[in-house]
């Protein structure tokens, strides 16, 4: 009997009523290992009246309260580190190692969160006019919802809801019914901590419960990541009904490389890039612009024997560099975009279409694609594919690599690798996307800095995570105070401790 997976509501696992499930895949053997319940749109009512009960208690505690229970979660994660990490890897695909530094990028927003009493202060003023003071709060809006992807089970729903709860909001998470599991553990590990109930709940499903948060009244902001489509419908419903929305979609991330490049390490980076976690990632390198014929032969000439030889293989298994993908609808999504590539024209390089693993032969494996000659009205070109497929697309010279990428609907993420500082400079401040690196193939800024694309990668006012996140869950009050004159106390000599 495959086991069941069941919303958490207000503390504890409540079945679902609806009658609809969905089906959770391991991805290395084809095997379905669970069911996942799928809630109507009055289970996630119960689920936001719970949030909704818990507010105004949680919200009054003080920030250095709510503080200790993220530093206690955050030892409670580190504690679990291989449990969760396996969880990943049975229902996602990716590496045993790749999960463990999924969590671990969370992580660093959880410490983040641990510096509410900080990022929480406010501003004042002395004596704006005769005896009268300013000065400004920042306060939390109520019931929270986000929604998570299924590429990132743990880091994404740790970049939203620990800094959401930090900031004195209750939330709703509705994870991706592909990978569920590990929404209920961080909940788990929540309760361990401290937390108390209602404050965070999850319901598990597809657009019913998605539909049920954008349009509940009482839901005061979304927080999405997913495919552009979606968090297009996201932002456009949550903003129609009066919610503030940070959504971000989709990506097509350039990787620039330039004729001085070290193209060695330039090669090793796209590999790495482009092929991990079998490119499932928002901001996955998915189109090389080497600059110049010679610079691209000789990028080619490096990273084809490479693409051959990358280990695919089953997420528990120490010697794969990445594993299956998602789920076979998926896989078969990545290889029609393949099979598009070829018909358009572009040279299909080394073909990883028909890879199965040994002994996995049912698992949803795919080996490594690399294009060359790709151009920039290809399908493959535009769209994102989200699997381990590199395109090669030949740029004449800078300036027409710059227009490439400015000129792409999406604007996530962008690297240039090349030793002139000049170019890289210039690079970086013409560019129109919202995370650069420069000789650095995954620009995914600390966590005390923030997350964000920009064009159709990205809808909404406020980046993820860092000081931006703090500005989107919570909102300023300013208060213009004078007092009459009145009698003074005498002394106090007790020493109150703060905090409680």
């Amino acid at each position: 009997m495959t086991r069941a997976i069941h919303h958490w509501i207000n503390g504890k696992e409540v079945p679902g009523k609806s009658g609809r499930t969905g089906e959770v895949f391991d991805p290395a053997t084809g095997e379905v290992q669970a069911h996942v319940d799928y809630a109507s749109t009055e289970e996630v009512d119960a689920a936001v009246q719970a949030a909704a009960a818990a507010f105004p208690a949680w919200s009054a505690q003080s920030p250095l309260k709510r503080a200790r229970i993220m530093f206690a979660f955050k030892a409670l994660v580190e504690a679990n580190l291989d449990k969760l990490a396996k969880a990943i890897t049975s229902e996602h695909g990716k590496t045993l190692p790749d999960s463990k530094g999924e969590i671990g990028r969370g992580l660093e927003v959880v410490e983040f969160a641990c510096g509410i009493p900080h990022l929480l202060k406010g501003d004042f003023t002395d004596q704006v006019g005769t005896g009268i003071d300013s000065y400004s709060m920042r306060q939390p809006l109520g019931v929270v919802g986000c929604i998570t992807p299924f590429n990132f089970p743990a880091m994404v729903p740790m970049w939203m809801v620990p800094l959401a709860l930090a900031c004195g909001n209750t939330v709703v998470l509705k994870p991706s019914e592909r990978d569920p599991s590990l929404a209920n553990m961080l909940a788990k590990l929540f309760q361990e901590a401290g937390l108390p109930d209602g404050c965070f709940n999850v319901v598990h499903g597809d657009k019913p419960a998605v539909d049920g948060l954008l349009h509940h009244p009482v839901v005061q902001a979304m927080s999405f990541v997913g495919s552009t489509p979606i968090a297009e419908y996201v932002y456009a419903t949550a903003t129609a009904h009066g919610k503030r929305a940070q959504c971000f979609g989709g990506a097509k991330n350039h990787m620039i490389i330039m004729p001085d490049a070290d193209l060695d390490q330039a090669a090793d980076a796209l590999i790495g890039a482009g092929y991990g976690s079998a490119g499932e990632r928002c901001m996955a390198i998915s189109v090389a612009v080497p600059v110049g014929e010679k610079t691209a032969d000789a990028l080619v000439e490096r990273l084809a024997p490479r693409v051959r030889g990358l280990k695919v293989g089953h997420g528990l298994d120490p010697e794969a560099e990445f594993g299956p993908l998602v789920t076979k609808q998926h896989l078969e999504k990545v290889r029609g975009y393949v099979e598009h590539g070829i018909k358009e024209g572009a040279k299909l390089v080394v073909d990883g279409r028909n890879f199965t693993a040994q002994g996995y032969e049912n698992g949803f494996y795919m080996g490594g694609c690399l294009f060359d000659n790709v151009t920039t009205d290809m399908k493959i070109y535009k769209e994102e594919i989200f699997g381990p497929v590199l395109s090669v697309a030949r740029a004449n010279d800078f300036e027409q690599a710059v227009g490439w990428v400015n000129k792409h609907e999406f604007g996530n993420g962008t690297a240039i690798f090349t030793r002139d500082g000049d170019a890289a400079r210039e690079y970086a401040s013409r560019i129109q996307v919202g995370m650069v690196g420069v000789n650095v193939p995954i620009p995914v800024p600390m966590a005390y800095h923030s997350f964000g694309g920009w064009k159709r990668s990205s809808f909404g006012d406020h980046n993820m995570y860092g000081a931006e996140s703090v500005r989107f869950y919570t909102r300023v009050k300013t208060i213009t105070a004078r007092w009459p004159t009145g009698v003074r106390s005498g002394a106090e000599f007790n020493f109150a401790s703060r905090g409680h």
